[in-house]
């Protein structure tokens, strides 16, 4: 992990957005050749011939802050449903719901519920929800948390969106503020789930989006929801010895469909967007070599793409496909452990936007598996040129 680390300054990391989303700094790295601009003039920078995907995850408010009679602060930050396991049902339940969250003042916390009151609805006819949280068990680092309220009849998502908090990184170091709400999501985002944003589309506004489509250029959205693994490090000298976090991610048919007709270079908005796209590619391999067992969602783990066979490309998505009509699908659903990390070859992703990522994280490595050592290029003109790192950064487009 030696050679994928730098020393980033913390006046390089940027702490709050900038007024304009567009306004950022665009870094560009073209075979070899390092330059830069401003974000707004990259829809002139694209050829017409390419295909955009962007992930349109919409960030939850995910931090909730109880106190207890005794006033200490507990806060739990939800990270993904368990029961029931599937997003969009468990945003939808009412009454209760069973989340596996992280604990902040955990030892503060020995047992008992945990109460909040939320208000809903307008000032003038406010309902206040009772609202009680109870940890169930642990599970390896984080705790089963069962969330019940009264009166039951609205649901999880409503309750989240009130009480929760941006759930903001933690290098950051500051308190979220009422902005991040709107700042820490994409102009695109549709599908609740993630708990960190996909930070390379932050910088598109919604002008920008039709400006792209005005020059002919296709796009298309899937889904995939960031979890708080995202910011842990590689922090062993070995990557191999990284657990690699598991993120759930959706499909359409439609979108696989648009994947196999294109025909030109495909542009992927963010590394979580290139993680689901080369997940695909070595998923649709899988079920070809009779691979998946037929479970569902279809899994794809941590290093499974370094022992399938390559293959062809277009006979991948057209077995997802078959996949799909098989099981009378229109949405595929998905979880991937997929670490990409130096000498990856990538299969499907041919350019790149993205942020400038931690020394040492998963992120930087799928950087690193994407250039080369040109990435120590890449940040050293980033930072003589006083770009500003990390989620609310700039930005950089990347052709190999």
């Amino acid at each position: 992990m030696e050679n994928l680390t730098y020393i980033l300054p913390e006046n390089f990391i940027a702490k709050y957005p900038l007024d304009q989303r567009n306004s950022s700094k665009l870094l560009i790295y073209q075979r070899g050749q390092v330059s830069h601009q401003t974000f707004r003039n990259l829809p002139a920078l694209l050829p017409p011939d390419i295909l955009m995907v962007f992930n349109d995850t919409r960030v939850v408010q995910a931090r909730l802050l109880f106190e207890k009679s005794t006033g200490s602060k507990i806060e739990i930050f939800c990270l993904e449903p368990h029961e029931p396991a599937e997003y969009y049902q468990a945003f939808q339940q009412t009454s209760e719901s069973v989340w596996k969250c992280l604990i902040g003042n955990a030892k503060k916390w020995k047992s008992g519920p945990l109460s909040l009151e939320v208000g809903l609805g307008h000032p003038s006819q406010k309902r206040i929800i009772e609202f009680h949280a109870e940890k169930i068990s642990c599970d390896k680092d984080a705790f089963l948390i069962r969330f019940q309220w009264d009166p039951g009849d609205v649901t999880f998502g409503e309750i989240l969106e009130k009480a929760g908090h941006t759930p903001i990184p933690p290098y950051l170091n500051r308190d979220a503020e009422p902005e991040d709400k709107q700042t820490y999501q994409t102009v695109y985002s549709l599908i609740d789930g993630s708990v960190a944003a996909p930070t390379a589309g932050l910088h598109f506004t919604d002008a920008m989006l039709e400006q792209i489509d005005r020059k002919g250029i296709n796009r298309l959205n899937l889904t995939l929801h960031v979890g708080a693994g995202t910011f842990q490090p590689v922090s062993k000298d070995d990557p191999a010895k990284h657990p690699m976090h598991a993120e759930h991610f959706y499909v359409s048919r439609r979108s696989l469909q648009a994947l196999l007709d294109h025909d030109g270079d495909i542009m992927a908005v963010g590394t979580t967007t290139t993680r689901v796209l080369e997940s695909l590619y070595w998923l649709g391999l899988k079920l070809i070599g009779n691979r998946q067992s037929g479970e569902s969602p279809i899994f794809l783990d941590q290093w499974e793409a370094y022992e399938i066979p390559p293959g062809s490309l277009g006979e991948s998505l057209r077995q997802l496909l078959r996949y799909m009509e098989e099981n009378g699908l229109e949405i595929m659903k998905g979880i991937t452990r997929l670490m990409i990390i130096p000498d990856y070859t990538f299969r499907m992703v041919n350019r790149m936007i993205t942020n400038f990522h931690q020394p040492g994280s998963t992120l930087l490595m799928l950087v690193a598996a994407f250039i080369g050592e040109d990435w120590k290029k890449v940040y050293e003109y980033a930072l003589a040129n006083d770009f500003r790192f990390l989620s609310y950064g700039d930005s950089s487009l990347l052709i190999p």
